[in-house]
């Protein structure tokens, strides 16, 4: 679905060509024999398919919007709780996103208030995690040199990258807000562009050398 959306904004893609932290997620979940609680969207679900959830011992929290209700989060703390040695996944860190009526409280806030509650500390799987980039860049077999990252998110995206060894390039769209991010304390984008395609531009001009 997500490849169907960026090749009708004009992107030109296949869906072997995006990462997602799901599939690096079912790969850990089969390796340590673990039976997930899922607080991820429905949509999501597919790609956890053959996973045997029956009697969880561990709970994965992903962008599940709507799902994230107080009954949800409830059941996911009590798995934790009853659990002698509780497994707490995470498929990112963000604070929050931008859908098209404003800004959306993201996963990084509902996997904060698990950990808060249960006192289990969360794997994150995707970013800003090292990892995520590491698994990205070994599916492309490219080297951190030959890598930028382009991104709306100060923290995860362009920090998270800049920890890993690459790049970070900042880009004023989406959930972008400058006297918040073009400012951040601890961050400071190797570039900060206003769309995409002038990210692009940078790139071929390689400005940024």
């Amino acid at each position: 679905m997500l490849c169907e959306k960026l090749i009708r904004i004009g992107f030109q893609l296949t869906e072997n060509e995006i990462f997602s932290p799901a599939p690096v997620m079912v790969k850990l979940l089969k390796e340590r024999k673990l039976r997930p609680m899922l607080l991820v969207h429905p949509r999501a679900l597919p790609q956890f398919e053959g996973i045997d959830q029956s009697n969880p011992n561990c709970v994965v929290v992903g962008d599940a919007t709507d799902v994230f209700t107080y009954e949800k989060l409830n059941d996911a703390f009590r798995l934790l709780m009853e659990q002698k040695r509780a497994s707490l996944f995470s498929l990112g860190r963000g604070r929050y996103y931008k859908e098209v009526d404003g800004l959306c409280m993201d996963v990084g806030g509902f996997t904060a208030a698990l950990e808060y509650a249960s006192g289990v500390h969360a794997e994150v799987v995707g970013k800003p995690e090292k990892t995520f980039f590491a698994t990205a860049l070994s599916d492309m077999a490219l080297s951190k040199s030959e890598v930028l990252m382009i991104g709306d998110d100060i923290v995860s995206d362009v920090g998270g990258a800049q920890e890993f060894g690459i790049r970070g390039v900042l880009v004023r769209t989406g959930k972008f807000i400058a006297e918040k991010d073009e400012n951040h304390p601890l961050v400071k984008p190797d570039a900060i562009v206003d769309d995409l395609a002038q990210g692009v531009d940078v790139i071929i001009s390689q400005r940024m050398d």
